[in-house]
């Protein structure tokens, strides 16, 4: 199957360095890619060279999403050189979003300021309150980093950054869904990402902080009945989105329930490019933006065969009912003891408990959504449940690049 001509980028300008030292932390180890070299930056040749060879592509859409590590150690700086050259090198029309992923212990005023001005959207990570987000998400000397996590959010507020939060759901904040989205709604976060942390040793034994079994199944059945009682509105959680929007436009803006996994490529310091974060290995590189044009890495046998294996799943999930949501879900959660994509995913029982206690709530949501879209075609306002929804013209929280509006906020 030919590889897409559509793909958006994964960026890590500082690689694998970061202020601080989270236990489940999956890219620190990355820093063993280059051994030579202890202190890793973009340097701004290859700055130049990812953004005028991306944006020289043909894409509906341009996505640079920085993420680490930690890309606010490049400082303010460079994002504004960031967008300078996207100012430089776009064609009339193009449409470019900018998108960061911080721990936001390091933003100031500056950087806010700049982010702002450019449209960036944000995400924090952030694990609830302090006694479940200091479990694991601690500075280098072993200090709980919490209330510096604040201090960044309300400084992104004060600037009227646009910024979701990323919540990673691990062993000790798995049992108290309620808890943690009751926080971040009273800290006024309306958009949410939750993800698993799933991780085992070489042998397959699952790590300290690493969800066991049901857990997360547990997390979002609760996590959804929550949200679906008072908050389908006024609430975006990434996960719930997607689905909606699988049932209402039958396609998936979530590369975990994809069938393929060649959407984008993730691009590290120096212009390596891998096919993923997850799987930024010696035996994935895929070559240089240096070296090597995007056409070239788009069909790179190495590329295409990493995507093609998302699809060949557990022959067991031919014949499950839930398949065409979760794609037998991402290969990092099938690879425990082999890189064999026909094991079945650690998560599979979590996510067969999750869609079937919810999917007819989702029908029916989706069903809802359809009758508000006929009814604004034809000039009525429909009654909904909900009182709110966000701005329609930031960039989508779900991440996809598009605007709100086309986006997840379609259902609105």
């Amino acid at each position: 199957m030919p590889s897409p001509a559509l793909f958006s980028l994964l960026i890590k300008p500082a690689g694998a360095d970061c202020n601080l030292r989270c236990a489940y932390c999956f890219y620190l180890e990355k820093a063993a890619l280059y051994p030579d070299t202890p202190r890793h930056r973009m340097s701004d040749a290859v700055l130049a060279r990812l953004v005028e060879s991306y944006l020289a592509t043909n894409q509906p859409q341009y996505g640079f999403a920085w993420q680490g590590g930690e890309p606010t150690l490049m400082g303010s700086a460079f994002f504004s050189r960031v967008t300078e050259l996207q100012r430089q090198h776009r064609r009339p029309g193009t449409v470019i979003t900018n998108a960061l992923q911080t721990n936001a212990t390091l933003i100031d005023d500056e950087l806010a300021a700049h982010l702002a001005a450019d449209n960036f959207l944000v995400g924090v990570s952030l694990d609830g309150p302090a006694e479940l987000h200091d479990a694991y998400r601690l500075t280098h000397n072993g200090h709980p980093t919490h209330a510096s996590v604040a201090e960044g959010m309300e400084r992104l507020r004060r600037h009227r950054v646009d910024f979701n939060i990323l919540t990673l759901v691990n062993r000790r904040n798995a049992a108290e869904p309620e808890r943690i989205y009751r926080h971040l709604v009273q800290q006024g976060c309306l958009h949410h990402q939750y993800i698993p942390c799933v991780a085992h040793d070489a042998t397959g034994q699952l790590l300290p902080f690493s969800l066991e079994q049901g857990q997360w199944g547990d997390f979002l059945c609760r996590l959804f009945d929550l949200w679906y009682q008072h908050d389908t509105r006024r609430v975006s959680v990434r996960l719930f989105d997607s689905i909606v929007i699988r049932l209402i436009e039958g396609v998936t803006n979530d590369c975990t329930f994809s069938r393929d996994c060649r959407h984008y490529f993730m691009v590290e310091h120096n212009g390596d490019v891998y096919p993923c974060d997850f799987f930024a290995e010696p035996g994935l590189r895929l070559g240089n933006i240096m070296e090597h044009t995007w056409d070239e890495l788009l069909r790179s046998p190495r590329y295409q065969a990493f995507g093609a294996c998302k699809s060949q799943w557990n022959a067991a999930c031919d014949t499950c009912a839930w398949l065409e949501f979760c794609a037998g879900d991402c290969p990092r959660h099938r690879y425990i003891t082999s890189r064999d994509p026909r094991q079945r995913s650690f998560l599979c029982a979590d996510w067969q408990q999750f869609l079937a206690h919810t999917m007819p709530r989702f029908r029916r949501l989706a069903e809802e959504i359809r009758a508000e879209r006929q009814a604004r075609q034809r000039g009525v306002t429909a009654t909904s449940r909900g009182t709110s929804s966000p701005g329609r013209n930031v960039p989508c929280p779900c991440g996809s690049g598009r605007k709100f509006k086309h986006c997840c906020g379609a259902r609105y």
